[in-house]
């Protein structure tokens, strides 16, 4: 068993209120949990309206199944128009 832990930091310049940041994250989140069957959730920033930290953590049999899910989650990521991921940190467990 492989645990794949990532750290997203988000830039989301639209955002003008914490309730419009809000509505972006939880929009990702749950589009994350259901594609992905992955655990997410904002760990940091939560009071900066154009940031965001998200932690990512999915497990798999081995590996290479761990990195293909994270890869498809950051292609993901990196391509929403709602934000821009401007640091990622991943961790095997």
């Amino acid at each position: 068993m492989v645990i794949g832990s990532q750290r997203v930091r988000l830039l989301i310049p639209m955002c003008n209120s914490l309730k419009d940041k809000r509505s972006v994250l939880s929009k990702t989140i749950h589009r994350l949990r259901t594609h992905y069957n992955c655990a997410v959730a904002e760990v940091d920033d939560h009071d900066i309206w154009r940031s965001a930290i998200l932690a990512i953590v999915t497990v798999a049999a081995n590996r290479a199944q761990v990195e293909s899910v994270l890869q498809k989650i950051m292609r993901d990521l990196e391509t929403a128009a709602d934000f821009e991921v401007i640091d990622q940190h991943l961790e095997y467990l």
